[in-house]
């Protein structure tokens, strides 16, 4: 049986409990940067329906990053443009995302030079997109210290980036692409590819003539017609787990 000492701790804990976790709610949706609530932050350009996240990971260089509408960016995502903050980096933007993007959780997205995602990209969590890549020419100074190279990185629209993929500087990465998770992309990517390993080879393709080769081993999905009620699906669910 429990002391009534017990219970009162109990109680305590459980009260201050939804109190840290409406405080935290409360902060997230406070600290969520928006066209409407921009905050300190002063973007290039921020879409209509685009939210960042609370809380953020590292952004800089906002004036030179343009998110287009309906983007959702989400918590610890770094979005930075240039080098270092505070430079003046000339008239034209330095990373562009387009129209209904996704950025997962934790994902990096570094444009030292020209990044351009296209629309209705989707990242998963912690995706890691770099235009700059250290140089190791001179053996007798520190890695850290020689000057990087650079090249634009250009990811076009309707592409999916799995869990921990890579994106190396000058990758250019065609429309409706699949990265898959862990892969290392360098290099061109064509368009309606998959692509995996490291470094990320083409796997699969569709073309026109041929459609995906090799076949998909699976059935495409039926999409749930219009008029479909929450509560018909779940009739249906239990009538599938009855069969």
């Amino acid at each position: 049986m429990l002391s009534s000492r017990n219970t009162w701790s109990s109680w305590r804990r459980r009260l201050a409990q939804r109190a840290v976790h409406a405080g935290w709610a409360w902060a997230q949706r406070t600290g969520s940067v928006t066209a409407e609530h921009p905050g300190r932050f002063r973007f290039g350009a921020l879409g209509a329906g685009t939210r960042l996240a609370f809380p953020l990971g590292t952004v800089f260089g906002e004036p030179w990053i343009h998110l287009g509408a309906c983007c959702i960016v989400g918590e610890q995502v770094t979005l930075t443009a240039g080098l270092m903050p505070d430079l003046d980096l000339g008239p034209e933007p330095i990373l562009r995302i387009g129209d209904g993007v996704v950025l997962g959780r934790g994902s990096h997205v570094i444009a030292d030079t020209t990044v351009t995602v296209g629309s209705d990209c989707y990242f998963g969590p912690y995706v890691y997109v770099t235009s700059t890549n250290h140089s190791y020419d001179d053996p007798h100074q520190p890695i850290g210290k020689q000057w990087p190279r650079m090249e634009p990185v250009s990811i076009g629209p309707g592409c999916w980036i799995g869990t921990g993929a890579v994106i190396l500087p000058g990758a250019r990465i065609g429309r409706n692409v699949v990265v898959a998770a862990g892969a290392i992309v360098r290099g061109v990517v064509p368009d309606h590819a998959v692509v995996a390993g490291a470094p990320a080879r083409v796997v699969r393709r569709w073309t026109a003539e041929e459609g995906w080769q090799p076949p998909l081993r699976t059935p495409p999905p039926v999409p749930i017609p219009d008029g479909i009620t929450p509560e018909q699906l779940l009739a249906l669910s239990e009538l599938e787990a009855e069969a």
